[in-house]
């Protein structure tokens, strides 16, 4: 499937951003912060949470990090106006984390303190290996003043059994997904079995060990799974939660909030769309049905 993502891809990058836009707005709340929290009230009304992420990473200079900072913010504000279920994601590339790592502290420090004020959470995004590391320090370290913060792991990555085994003491809030980047073989794993099987592994040590965790997937399987052992170790529902993308499998998303789990939707939205398309259509298989879809009028 990735050779066939990946051509698409390269067809998709030709194309006129309008046309691309045409397939790709399902899984974009919009352009503006006011479609975010026009999409995120929709969701709530079915009950359903959010975590709204502003598109955009690996800034290239301080002032840009600074405005990525400020546009984070004013959806803290637009939560907390808007009475809004739904949390912050951000990306620490988009912070800084490539440029200076103290300089990226202080950016997300001032967002963790102004979500802990407003009584709401951040959560920090994993990006490619080259950030695995820096992400972790930078999560601890934050994590030392502040409950309201999460990080993801990524069950693609060799490693990242014992990133949580030695993350469980500290109480880490989690969301745990298959991971999209393409990473070293001798770093990850490549066969989709084999991920899956690690994302249960890890997925029961975070359960076990009691920690909270957002079971992030639109694998049926993966879901299947987590409800076995959501089961085996009667973790009570305020200890996990699942989580989807915005556009995909809502019939799993439906299904998931009918059967009374807590389920959130990440929503992105923002000028830069164009890179969070192409990126998912390399590793998501809906994506690119759906493209397929749209780009040969298949109903």
């Amino acid at each position: 499937m990735s050779l066939i993502n990946n051509a698409i891809v390269s067809v998709v990058k030709r194309m006129p951003e309008s046309v691309v836009w045409q397939f790709s707005k399902r899984y974009i709340a919009g352009t503006t912060l006011n479609d975010a929290v026009d999409f995120v009230k929709k969701l709530n009304e079915k009950g359903i949470y959010a975590t709204i992420d502003v598109l955009g990473e690996s800034v290239q200079s301080k002032d840009e990090a600074v405005t990525a900072k400020q546009n984070a913010l004013k959806v803290l504000e637009a939560i907390e106006t808007n009475k809004l279920m739904a949390n912050l994601s951000i990306k620490p590339t988009q912070m800084g984390l490539g440029i200076d790592e103290e300089f990226t502290y202080k950016n997300v420090y001032d967002l963790v303190e102004t979500a802990a004020k407003k009584n709401n959470f951040i959560r920090i995004d994993m990006e490619d290996s080259p950030f695995t590391d820096k992400t972790i320090a930078l999560y601890k370290k934050l994590h030392e003043k502040f409950s309201g913060v999460g990080i993801v792991v990524q069950a693609c990555l060799k490693r990242t059994e014992k990133d949580v085994v030695s993350l469980n003491p500290e109480g880490c809030n989690y969301r745990i997904v298959k991971g999209i980047y393409v990473e070293p073989v001798e770093i990850s794993f490549r066969d989709r079995q084999e991920i899956r099987d690690n994302y249960v592994k890890v997925l029961e040590i975070m359960l076990k060990d009691g920690n909270y965790v957002g079971i992030a997937t639109h694998d049926e399987h993966l879901i299947n799974e987590a409800y076995r052992l959501i089961k085996k170790y009667n973790v009570p529902n305020d200890k996990f939660e699942f989580q989807m993308l915005l556009g995909v499998r809502e019939d799993l998303r439906d299904k998931i909030n009918a059967d009374g789990y807590k389920i959130r939707i990440y929503v992105p939205f923002g000028k830069d769309w164009f890179a969070y398309c192409t990126r998912r259509l390399k590793e998501n298989p809906d994506f690119t049905k759906n493209v397929v879809k749209s780009v040969f009028g298949i109903n």
